[in-house]
């Protein structure tokens, strides 16, 4: 009935073709011409501790160039001018991205930009089970959420497949019983990295507040693991930086699909518009029945101009199976038909400019709606088309008390962060507040360069919206390296952003 649905944005990514930083080198001076020097730190032996952030993560994947620029690379090559230490990192086998368990793909590989993001040709190389051998100072974990860095067998193959252990941790821990906190603490560091928490609520918000899906971390269980976490990082006196946490739902993944994304070139097959026989058959008679029950602002006409909003399930809502299905066959309904549209849109109302749409419904909405794909199947096959005339399920939206939802637990995290870094006497990072600058008009410069939170176009982030690019990348490093130049009275200059990519291409 429908036509594809092309959700991305189609740009001109001139500036796609910036110079890469394999031949950055830091000068011996600071930019306020005096000498560079560690201060307070002591910079000899550090170690990252994080999630994807950490580790590199990019365009939906981890591979080595995203790696090579993660933020704690940058930040130990800074180091190095002032007596840091050598930096291991654990690399992917490829460019390609994506990961291997037995030879079975788990994880898919990088994206890049060809009019709109897809993956890169070719297969994954980098399996979980070939391990690797030696102490990594990145401990950077993708998909780790804080209490997972407590967590004995969190590297441990064998539970991969059961979905009790990391796959990127598997391929370097220590030994299967190890925490990522212990591997970083057997090697007596001098100097930490701790950014962690992102992912508490992170799949929580990409699975569209679906806690079947991926849980919100409790603040209280929050509070234990970082506390515990800062605890034995500072045993000793040992100095450090944390960052806190931005507020999720502002990241571009969530603000790239509209809630009223159904166009008039969407609502028409060969030319023809199916907006009246969409509101004759199917729309009309919804909003008609809805009216009679009181909830008649639940589903409205198509507007035959302009763009009109997504059908999408709201389980605040009451529930109106029944009532739908009794009304609708009193209006003249067969039982069958009637019992398959209560089914359907007993909790069905169109978007609001309120609810956010996250960035996985792109490949979903106007398709037929799979338990495999999407958690449920459509009763009916004239009623399968996502976000048209079958809702869009729980796990592609967040709503306004979802979103709200997310904010309380930000805001309880950061106080934990905060509150550690206050009395431990850190280097903090204020993510929250870089983040709301992003999304701000302006954006944020640094050297020259205007960093936005534009999903594609703004610069900071990559094309999965939510890990940042090379350039976002090297932006937190000069961050990282300002809070630590504060506290500790070192005078690191950090890098140049300009000499970072803003996407990286196809070919690596």
């Amino acid at each position: 009935m429908i036509k594809n649905f092309k959700w991305l944005v189609l740009v001109s990514l001139t500036f796609m073709a910036c110079n890469s930083d394999d031949d950055v080198t830091a000068p011996v001076e600071s930019s306020d011409g005096k000498p560079l020097t560690a201060g307070s730190a002591d910079f000899s032996k550090y170690v990252a501790l994080g999630d994807s952030f950490a580790a590199g993560f990019s365009d939906n994947a981890l591979f080595i160039k995203g790696q090579e620029g993660a933020y704690p690379n940058i930040l130990a090559q800074q180091f190095a001018l002032v007596g840091g230490g050598e930096f291991k990192t654990p690399f992917a086998n490829d460019n390609i991205g994506g990961l291997l368990l037995g030879g079975n793909v788990i994880a898919g590989s990088r994206l890049y930009f060809n009019s709109t993001p897809i993956p890169v040709e070719g297969t994954p190389t980098t399996e979980v089970t070939a391990h690797l051998s030696g102490a990594f100072n990145n401990l950077g974990v993708p998909g780790a959420k804080s209490f997972h860095l407590l967590a004995p067998g969190y590297g441990n193959a064998a539970g991969v497949a059961m979905g009790t252990a990391n796959p990127y941790f598997a391929r370097f821990s220590s030994s299967a019983t190890t925490t990522v906190l212990a591997d970083a603490l057997s090697q007596n560091p001098t100097f930490f990295s701790l950014w962690i928490g992102g992912n508490d609520e992170l799949g929580y918000a990409t699975a569209g507040g679906d806690p079947t899906v991926n849980p919100l971390t409790p603040p209280a269980t929050f509070e234990a693991a970082y506390k515990g976490l800062v605890a034995q990082l500072v045993a000793g006196g040992r100095k450090g930086v944390i960052a806190n946490l931005p507020n999720i739902t502002t990241l571009p993944h969530f603000h790239v699909i509209a809630y009223n994304q159904l166009t008039q070139a969407n609502l028409s097959a060969g030319g023809v518009s199916l907006v009246s026989t969409l509101n004759a058959q199917l729309y009309g008679p919804l909003h008609n029945a809805l009216a009679f029950l009181g909830q008649g602002d639940r589903i409205n006409l198509l507007s035959a101009t302009g763009n009109n909003p997504l059908l999408i399930v709201d389980e605040t809502l009451p529930d109106l199976s029944a009532n739908l299905k009794a009304v609708l066959m009193g209006g003249g309904l067969d039982a069958t038909t009637a019992t398959v549209m209560g089914q359907i849109f007993g909790r069905a109302r169109q978007a609001k400019s309120t609810d956010l749409i996250v960035l996985g419904a792109s490949s979903r909405i106007g398709k037929a709606p799979t338990v495999a794909a999407d958690g449920i199947a459509s009763p009916s096959p004239s009623l399968s088309q996502l976000g048209v005339t079958f809702p869009l399920p729980d796990r592609y939206v967040l709503l306004p008390s979802e979103v709200a939802e997310i904010e309380v637990a930000t805001n309880a995290y950061n106080a934990v962060i905060n509150a550690a870094a206050e009395a431990n006497g850190l280097a903090i990072v204020d993510a929250k507040t870089i983040m709301d600058d992003l999304n701000k008009t302006n954006g944020i410069t640094m050297n020259n360069f205007t960093l936005k939170a534009t999903f594609v176009t703004g610069g900071m982030f990559s094309l999965d919206g939510v890990h940042p690019s090379p350039r976002g990348y090297a932006f937190i490093a000069n961050k990282f390296i300002q809070a630590i130049n504060a506290k500790y009275g070192s005078n690191l200059k950090g890098v140049d952003i300009g000499n970072y990519q803003v996407l990286f291409p196809a070919k690596l």
